[in-house]
């Protein structure tokens, strides 16, 4: 896929899509999985995202219902099923990881086959997976608790049984040995030297015990000494355990060739698990944020209702209504600080790049269209490797913005024009946005600059926002209302902390050059939006704005693909006729379709003793039936009983009483 700039600029990371990564990896069971969550990226694709976000629901559905899916880490099966490939026999550790894992298969085939009751297409991924249950049940009867058991094979019975019988005797004959000399003996017991078993014997009376030394204590004093007849015994013991241990070979070696000839079905099964694993991973983040399934559009439009930002705590994250597209372009979010405008916009930049991971948007309803980019401008960005300053960081990375932006992207910048002189800030924002206008693209933007509001007034495709704020209370209630322009508050803020009004009258001629009536304890803050000198000025240079245009270079980002006019129904009913020959997968075994696909993407396919349900994902054209029959042939030869042929060719001569025919 074509290189998107999502992570080739800073936005994702500005947005903390980082976090949402990390977290969702954390919900995964499977290295492969987790590889694939930290690989994730939005997709151009309007149908790839579709398919993605609907897969994410599914899952959910399905933790909501069944609970949370029997998948086990799957960490060095592809290894050992290579190892099996190539002769090397496996201990039964492995043989036993092997069987847990195929036992954790059945489970998960249980539960997916639990989830067709939802009339869902997730859960028949239940085709693709094989527990091997005859394996795995031969696996579950000869290897326990890492080794194999005794009753493996009745040979190993009987040999384990010979040896516990002969190491009894052993320790009967030393013990006998240690009775009748017992005053050769320095002590009461026998011990194990070197695998054998001796009985202490002063040195002195070597002589009297017939048998062999083993070993000697630290001082020479005792000599440890393997009696005759329990050597005679020892000797039979070896042999015994030689031939236990090559009956456990036989018997791990079978086993290993039987898992080397289903090697596939079970890598198979290790693709299938991983997958499911990558989906669940999706509706667990999609329970524990809130989500809900976004409708996508290419219609470049954006619609949240209660949203929220993921990352954010539910019981203080403030709802978010927020809409744009149908002809506004930009929203221009203004009010006082610490009121939640960055919040906001990164709440509707996240929604949107995780929808178009195939994830859902944290709202109760969303509808978010397809973007290619995401362009962000957040924080303050200052680099002292490349020793910029705030303003200068800001102006690099917007130019780089600008660059880049079209009529399918979607710009986030806050604090516009900060970091400067404030008329020239302001002169630079409106520079700015008029150019965000040109792109085509969706942004939205947060200033302090009253000019800027007043030019949202007046600009088509442009809009105002608001933060709102408690006057009383002096705190902000996080609230947008869309369509208002937000005020500063800042004289009535010092006003409520106590300054003086000399003091505030002076600020007022400062900041706006003559007074204001009804600006202090009675109508509350000002708008301050009626500073058209500055807005003159920003207008006046727009006259150039073709000679500009001309001299930009903006750089093409890849687009979005649209997904083709065609409903869900109308691909499946085409795709398979009935007469049609079909291979299944991954048997690769031939089948003829006797029912085509239905609503649900599920086909019924006669086999050679049988016929099947089963999803159209699996099932793959061989031959056409019109390559196959004639036009008018009565596919009731192959699909129907003889019992039942015979009594349609009764019915059509004549009435036939009670004679039900039974349809397979």
């Amino acid at each position: 896929m074509e290189k998107q700039y999502f992570y080739e600029t800073a936005s994702a990371k500005m947005l903390e899509f980082d976090k949402i990564i990390n977290q969702l990896e954390t919900m995964a069971c499977t290295e492969k999985a987790k590889e694939k969550i930290k690989e994730l990226e939005p997709s151009l694709s309007e149908a790839e995202v579709k398919t993605w976000l609907k897969n994410t629901s599914e899952a959910r559905l399905m933790l909501e219902n069944c609970g949370t899916p029997p998948i086990t880490a799957l960490e060095g099966i592809s290894e050992l099923m290579e190892m099996a490939g190539k002769g090397i026999c496996l201990t039964a550790e492995q043989l036993e990881k092997i069987g847990t894992v195929l036992a954790a298969v059945k489970r998960l085939k249980d539960y997916l086959r639990r989830g067709k009751a939802y009339e869902i297409s997730l859960p028949y991924y239940e085709e693709n997976l094989d527990s091997l249950d005859d394996i795995r049940e031969e696996l579950y009867e000869k290897i326990r608790n890492g080794r194999v058991d005794d009753y493996a094979s009745g040979f190993l019975k009987s040999l384990r049984d010979g040896i516990d019988r002969t190491e009894t005797k052993m320790r009967e004959k030393a013990d006998g040995v240690l009775r009748s000399g017992r005053e050769c003996m320095s002590d009461s017991f026998s011990t194990v030297r070197n695998g054998h078993i001796c009985v202490p014997v002063k040195k002195e009376y070597k002589a009297r015990i017939k048998g062999s030394v083993i070993d000697k204590s630290a001082t020479g004093n005792t000599l440890f000494i393997e009696p005759e007849s329990v050597a005679r015994l020892y000797e039979e013991l070896q042999e015994m355990k030689i031939d236990e241990e090559n009956e456990e070979r036989r018997i791990l070696y079978t086993l290993t060739v039987m898992l080397s000839d289903k090697a596939e079905v079970i890598l198979n099964n290790n693709k299938t698990i991983e997958k499911l694993d990558f989906m669940f991973a999706k509706g667990k983040l999609s329970i524990a944020c809130g989500g809900r399934e976004p409708e996508i559009n290419v219609e470049r439009r954006i619609r949240l209702e209660k949203g929220r930002h993921p990352l954010m705590e539910k019981s203080v994250n403030v709802p978010l209504d927020f809409e744009i597209g149908g002809g506004v372009n930009g929203v221009i979010i203004t009010g006082p600080n610490t009121g939640g405008k960055t919040v906001a916009i990164k709440t509707v930049a996240l929604n949107c790049l995780m929808a178009q991971c195939g994830l859902h948007a944290a709202a109760e309803k969303a509808e978010i269209c397809m973007n290619n980019l995401i362009l962000c401008d957040i924080g303050d960005g200052q680099n002292l490797s490349e020793n910029l300053s705030t303003f200068s960081a800001h102006i690099t990375n917007v130019l780089d913005i600008l660059r880049k932006a079209g009529e399918e992207s979607l710009v986030i910048m806050d604090e516009l024009g900060s970091g400067t002189d404030p008329a020239e800030g302001m002169g630079i924002a409106i520079a700015i946005l008029r150019e965000l206008k040109r792109s085509k693209a969706l942004y939205l933007v947060t200033t302090h600059y009253p000019e800027i509001k007043a030019y949202a007034e007046k600009e088509e495709g442009v809009i105002n926002a608001r933060m709102t704020f408690d006057k009383e209370s002096l705190k902000p209630l996080y609230r947008l209302v869309i369509g208002e322009a937000g005020e500063s508050c800042a004289f009535y803020i010092a006003e409520k902390l106590g300054m003086p009004g000399h003091m505030l009258r002076e600020a007022q001629q400062a900041a706006y050059g003559g007074a204001k009536a009804g600006l202090y304890g009675e109508a509350g803050c000002p708008d301050g939006g009626n500073r058209a000198a500055g807005n003159n000025q920003a207008a006046a240079g727009d006259t150039e704005s073709g000679s500009l245009q001309k001299e930009w270079k903006r750089e093409k980002a890849a687009s979005v693909r649209r997904q083709k006019e065609r409903t869900h129904r109308e691909e499946l009913s085409g795709k398979f006729r009935r007469g049609d020959s079909v291979m299944i997968y991954p048997d690769r075994k031939i089948g003829i379709v006797c029912e085509p696909v239905n609503e649900k993407g599920v086909l019924r396919v006669q086999m050679p003793d049988k016929k099947i349900y089963i999803n159209h994902k699996r099932v793959k054209l061989y031959v056409a039936a019109d390559k196959l029959y004639p036009a008018d042939y009565d596919f009731s030869i192959i699909f129907d009983t003889v019992k039942n042929r015979k009594i349609r060719h009764q019915m059509e001569k004549r009435w036939v009483e009670d004679v039900i025919i039974s349809q397979e």
